[in-house]
């Protein structure tokens, strides 16, 4: 399941202060509230307060952080992994014939240059 993020819904970097959340919060707030906009949708202000209430509270944006940054250790493993694959694909491999017939190219190249 996709972790939401948080941080971009509260127009925060990851490292702010709870005052800097605090004030971008109460901005949002206004900005997105159907009393005040006419046209906001309550699902803004749903994604706002949860957002708000993880950010805000110390020991469920600790554990946030550690589950953002295992989901982001996750996807560079599994995207490398799959680099490699594809990478193992593309190359040809070697018959023990093919590899044979290029070790006596090569002796006989040696063979000659000397």
């Amino acid at each position: 399941m996709q972790l939401p993020d948080y941080y971009a819904i509260l127009e925060v970097p990851t490292s702010a202060s709870l005052e800097q959340i605090k004030q971008s919060y109460r901005r949002l707030v206004r900005v997105y509230h159907p009393d005040i906009n006419k046209g906001g949708e309550d699902i803004h202000i749903k994604q706002l307060n949860e957002a708000y209430a993880v950010l805000s509270d110390s020991v469920r944006r600790t554990a946030y952080d550690i589950e953002r940054l295992e989901n982001l250790r996750r996807t560079i493993m599994r995207e490398t992994i799959q680099l490699r694959q594809r990478k193992a694909r593309r190359e040809q491999k070697m018959t023990w014939r093919q590899g044979i017939i290029g070790f006596v190219r090569e002796l006989k190249k040696g063979l000659r240059n000397e």
